[in-house]
């Protein structure tokens, strides 16, 4: 596996008791035990990193510390298993001790940047929310081309409801990765919680735009919205909604972005509506609330 793709698996890295983790842990202690690890080459020491962070979903350090004792004594030099060494101690050890690991890793070598958003990650996690912001604001000084740093460091501005601060982190994510209409949903979703209205409902049509099926055989009004797509159109809905019941948010957009003028917005409105339908009927199998609230209010949850 590409050594950037795993450090990014775990510098994001958290706990979680998923079927997936579950089937890793049961399937990577069939491998452990039989040492089948060594002979499949890169994927079985790959393997042992992924049964290492299984292990660690469901507290069992023993199997977590074997992976680790294997790889370190293979790889004594990686940055990979530095990583996961730091995340082995963040299950048992007391943040202190976890920080000062991290310290002492970066201080050797400050280009790793999984380091970087380990010591952030723990920072955060113990309250340290203004320490957590410097630590990756300092890593983005110097690697401003980490995309994920950007979103972490967004992700933390919107858990302060600092939507300004996060639009503009997330901006960097779009500059630096203008072909992901991930990150386009996510600006637009966090726009419309800045109250920025017409700059969301733009970001909104932009995700719309990159997602919709357009070079197919259908129409897009014949095509059926789903995952980002419909999300992006839940969006849209939310927006034109609120700009026509509430006219001063057309004038009180913080980014300046001009509203769609009323004949625009009304088509935008009614078309949101028909492709929101057409994505509840695709996904529930039965007619649609006839109600727009009652439809925005079901497809609250299908949209997540």
């Amino acid at each position: 596996m590409e050594v950037a793709f795993s450090l990014q698996r775990l510098a994001v890295y958290k706990p979680r008791q998923s079927k997936k983790s579950k089937q890793t842990l049961d399937e990577g202690l069939v491998l452990l035990g039989r040492g089948a690890y060594a002979s499949k080459g890169e994927a079985g020491w790959d393997a042992l990193e992924k049964l290492a962070l299984a292990a660690l979903d469901y507290g069992n350090t023993e199997v977590a510390d074997r992976c680790l004792k294997i790889l370190s004594d293979k790889f004594p030099d990686s940055p990979r298993v530095y990583c996961l060494t730091g995340i082995r101690m963040e299950a048992t050890e007391s943040p202190e001790v976890v920080l000062r690991y991290y310290d002492e890793l970066l201080a050797e070598d400050s280009s790793n940047s999984a380091i970087w958003r380990r010591k952030a990650n723990v920072l955060r996690q113990i309250g340290k929310i203004d320490r957590a912001v410097e630590e990756l604001s300092a890593m983005l000084d110097t690697y401003y081309t980490e995309v994920e740093g950007w979103l972490e460091l967004a992700d933390i501005y919107l858990s302060c409801q600092q939507y300004t601060y996060a639009l503009q982190s997330l901006s960097h994510a779009l500059l630096l990765s203008p072909q992901n209409p991930a990150y386009f949903l996510q600006f637009a979703e966090t726009a419309y919680l800045a109250e920025d209205i017409p700059l969301a409902l733009k970001m909104f049509l932009q995700t719309v735009d990159m997602t919709d099926d357009d070079d197919g055989d259908m129409t897009p009004s014949d095509s059926v919205p789903t995952g980002i797509t419909l999300r992006a159109w839940f969006g849209v809905k939310l927006c034109t909604r609120k700009l026509i019941t509430e006219p001063r948010a057309a004038s009180s957009s913080p980014s300046n972005t001009p509203a769609p003028i009323p004949s625009y917005l009304s088509a935008l409105d009614n078309l949101s509506t028909e492709r929101l339908r057409t994505g509840y009927l695709d996904i529930k199998h039965e007619s649609p609330p006839a109600a727009e609230g009652d439809l925005i209010a079901a497809l609250t949850t299908l949209v997540k």
